[in-house]
């Protein structure tokens, strides 16, 4: 029954019942004043009995005339207790598709990016033996058709992972992911195509770009390309300390004022030369130390000299990274206020807050508006990690992030979706067998209003290995 018939039902009964008080109150009143003959009573009692069946034939007639034509039948004196399940089964579609509305309504503002990274150019080169400008737009046409076709509105593609570029650059040498070769051109201007190909199909992309790490795996300057600032600093006494070799890989030394400067300089002219519509970093901060070598290794000698010696070296190390994090937002404010400036840092607070590893003052930087305009943390757990469950993590972000004053966006692992990984069998499970995995993970956070995510990455999007898992996220996304 529709509720427009119940309320016309309630309506005609409302109406006899104060018609029948009505009657009631007057015979009463009048049995107080008038002694009515026996013939009188039963010519009384008669008309009553006519007015009550009258009445229940009004009742039937309603029923029958205010059926839902929508349902295609003729409605029977329906129970009051059917039309109490009628009700509340509308109530509960009602509240269903508000649900699934306010999904909706928040998915069209969302930050939905994903990631494209440096081994994802390795793919392009494997695919064509001889690179051009016109294969690489093609490429990179189909790189954002995917994307797009997910529900996704924003690349984030990485063009300097290694203290080099995947741009024109007068600060780093070419990078070896896109020519082969560190140092060599090769042939045309990745970033110039890839902002032209994501305008041209309504998706907004970030250049990403790794600070401080140099190498990974090698510590041997002639590797690098001739003009390469890491080996030219190398190459002289006096500038020499501004490249530090620690755990086998090479870093630019985030105690150095001229490193600071080279890294935004790159960032600034990344946003003067292309029409990009942020920057992002990532969580390559500081290299992992030890208890019995943090005071000692990497950049000790330079706090040993500063005027942080009478404190911490760990407050020092937040205080270079700091110091970097806020130059480069108003580096790129600079040039525009309208580009977007976020670091995606590693998703566990502890680690980052941690006397031995990465000194990412993350509390300061979500308090404030002079660091960043968002933070991305990679939260790549699932709900079953036995000590880092991706909604108890999630919860801890939302919490810190609080004051609202930097956005908040959740990196999530598309990469570990149909693979058998994970800390415990729970986990392992979880993300081998449940299909839905990543859509739980943007459900979750969705009911805590963060602001959007990140996806890692573009190779993981289009795997056969997590199609299953991707497909079902693609429902929560579009």
């Amino acid at each position: 029954m529709s509720m427009t018939v119940l309320r016309k039902h309630v309506n005609i009964l409302n109406g006899f019942n104060k018609v029948k008080q009505q009657t009631e109150d007057t015979s009463e009143g009048n049995m107080k004043h008038l002694k009515l003959g026996k013939i009188q009573w039963i010519a009384l009692l008669v008309v009553s009995a006519m007015f009550v069946n009258l009445c229940s034939h009004m009742v039937l007639a309603a029923a029958r005339d205010g059926n839902d034509p929508a349902q295609g039948t003729t409605a029977e004196a329906t129970t009051a207790s059917e039309a109490t399940t009628e009700a509340t089964t509308a109530s509960e579609a009602t509240t269903e598709t508000t649900t699934e509305q306010q999904e909706e309504t928040q998915s069209m503002g969302e930050y939905k990016a994903f990631w494209f990274s440096f081994y994802d150019y390795d793919s392009y080169r494997a695919k064509y033996k001889k690179r051009t400008a016109a294969n690489f737009r093609t490429y990179f046409t189909g790189v954002v058709k995917k994307g797009k076709s997910l529900g996704m509105n924003r690349v984030i593609v990485q063009v300097r992972p290694f203290g080099d570029a995947i741009y024109k650059s007068k600060y780093f040498p070419w990078s070896k992911y896109i020519s082969g070769k560190q140092g060599r051109n090769p042939g045309f201007d990745p970033l110039k195509i890839m902002v032209e190909v994501a305008h041209d199909n309504d998706m907004k992309i970030e250049a990403w770009v790794n600070p401080y790490r140099v190498t990974t795996g090698s510590t041997n300057y002639k590797k690098l390309a001739k003009n390469n600032q890491a080996r030219k600093w190398h190459a002289k006494k006096s500038t020499r300390r501004n490249v530090l070799s620690y755990g086998g890989s090479l870093y630019y030394n985030p105690s150095k004022k001229a490193v600071r400067t080279l890294i935004t300089n790159g960032v600034k002219e990344i946003v003067q030369n292309y029409d990009v519509d942020g920057i992002h970093m990532d969580d390559y901060f500081y290299p992992s130390f030890t208890k019995r070598n943090v005071k000692k290794a990497f950049d000790a000698k330079e706090y040993n000299k500063s005027s942080y010696k009478k404190k911490s070296i760990y407050t020092y190390r937040r205080a270079q990274v700091n110091t970097l994090v806020k130059q480069m937002k108003k580096a790129v404010k600079s040039v525009d206020p309208n580009v977007s400036y976020g670091i995606s840092p590693a998703g566990n607070i502890d680690n980052l807050t941690s006397k031995y590893s990465y000194y990412v003052d993350i509390y300061k930087w979500l308090n404030s508006t002079e660091y960043v305009d968002y933070i991305c943390p990679q939260v790549y757990w699932g709900f079953k990690h036995p000590t880092a469950k991706f909604n108890k993590v999630t919860d801890r972000w939302i919490k810190a992030a609080k004051s609202k004053k930097v956005k908040l966006y959740i990196g999530i692992a598309v990469y570990r979706a149909g693979h058998n990984v994970g800390q415990n069998r729970a986990e392992r499970k979880e993300w081998k067998s449940d299909t839905k995995v990543l859509k739980k993970q943007v459900q979750y956070a969705r009911k805590k209003y963060v602001d959007g995510f990140a996806f890692f990455d573009y190779q993981d999007l289009k795997s056969k290995t997590s199609a299953k898992a991707v497909n079902q996220l693609k429902t929560v996304l579009k």
